[in-house]
């Protein structure tokens, strides 16, 4: 618990103060933001406005996170490594992409097929490790298992051999680019993504918090018990890739002074994905990420409606915080609303999983 603190604690620091030295330095060097012209026209007075700060809050979770076990003289496990080679790995996509976006002057980086390969490329390397290399206890990081709140038997891919694996490294692939893709797709207004993200990765350290306090391997352990790996570690990760968030939010709320970019955003999507995997929670990703899954959900309808119809539309812009800021919302109206509607997704996926432990505990 004690680490859990410290590497929290670290990372807020870090974060909220380091966060000012990135400004002045992508400033100095010319790593603005480019507005795309068909967008809301109040957000042409964003030009300029240096991004890429993923890098601010992806630095601060890895000194926070070695740094609280450094002081804790605890180990790093295998779980939170995966995790982190997602979330640096991811990242590292994005950088890409906002590189050369801001090296051809253009609100398009990477083309579609060349994002989708370096996210493909990060999954499956993740997907393969976490089921092939062991753990403390000699068994891989996960089972090929898909999950709710805890593993599916009837979704047990393990008795498949090889082809079993293959399918459970393919479905990892879908859960990474899903949420990647999502969290992109909110990060739209200022501080709208990163606060909804600190929401579910808080909820998820409850998860996997929950999970360690009722962990199979404890004594006396009830019939609601979790068999997950390095659940406490799990937990400790979550809470500080939260606490650097919170350090960034500070300068990333509304007027923001910097902007995660598709680094920041590509990465928090794989830390989601990442946790989701590590605690057994695979479809309660759908609610935890509620809010960008919707966000998401409204391009995908928008685009199919226009598709179906001739060119008629469901929303008057899309993603869904254009929608609302063409019809007067003010920016910082729809960023709290939509935080708060986040929120409820995650105390909801918290709730059913709370509810389904407390049913096998009876």
């Amino acid at each position: 618990m004690l680490v859990l603190l410290a590497s929290a604690g670290i990372a807020l620091l870090v974060s909220l103060l380091a966060t000012p030295l990135f400004v002045r330095a992508f400033t100095r060097i010319g790593w603005g933001q480019f507005i795309r012209d068909d967008g809301p026209q109040t957000h042409h007075v964003k030009r300029g406005t240096p991004t890429m700060g993923g890098l601010v809050f992806i630095t601060a979770t890895l000194v926070g996170y070695f740094g609280g076990k450094l002081l804790g003289q605890d180990a790093p496990t295998l779980p939170a490594l995966l995790i982190l080679l997602l979330i640096v790995g991811m990242g590292a996509v994005g950088f890409v992409d906002d590189f050369l976006k801001i090296s051809n002057q253009r609100s398009l980086g990477l083309g579609g097929w060349a994002k989708v390969a370096g996210q493909v490329v990060v999954s499956v390397l993740f997907g393969v490790l976490a089921i092939t290399l062991p753990s403390h206890d000699g068994e891989p990081a996960v089972d090929a298992v898909i999950s709710g709140v805890r593993d599916i038997a009837w979704l047990d891919l393990t008795a498949w051999g090889a082809i079993g694996g293959i399918l459970f490294v393919l479905w990892i692939l879908i859960m990474n680019v899903s949420a990647s893709n999502a969290v992109n797709v909110t990060d739209g207004l200022d501080g709208l993504a990163t606060g909804a993200v600190i929401l579910s990765t808080m909820g998820y350290a409850f998860i996997a918090f929950w999970q360690f306090n009722q962990s199979c391997r404890a004594q006396g352990a009830g019939d609601g018990c979790y068999s997950v790996e390095s659940p406490l570690d799990v937990a400790t990760l979550a809470a500080t890739l939260a606490g650097a968030l919170i350090g960034f939010l500070w300068w990333n709320t509304s007027p923001a002074q910097i902007f995660m970019g598709d680094v920041g955003s590509l990465a928090l999507g794989g830390a989601l994905a990442g946790f989701a995997v590590m605690t057994d929670t695979h479809l309660l990703l759908l609610l935890v990420a509620g809010l960008p899954i919707i966000v998401t959900g409204s391009v995908i309808i928008q685009r199919a409606y226009f598709k179906a119809t001739g060119g008629k539309r469901v929303f008057l812009m899309t993603p869904l915080h254009h929608h609302f800021e063409l019809k007067g919302w003010a920016e910082v109206t729809i960023v709290v609303r939509f935080w708060i509607v986040g929120g409820l997704f995650v105390a909801a996926a918290i709730g059913l999983f709370y509810f389904e432990w407390a049913l096998r505990a009876l």
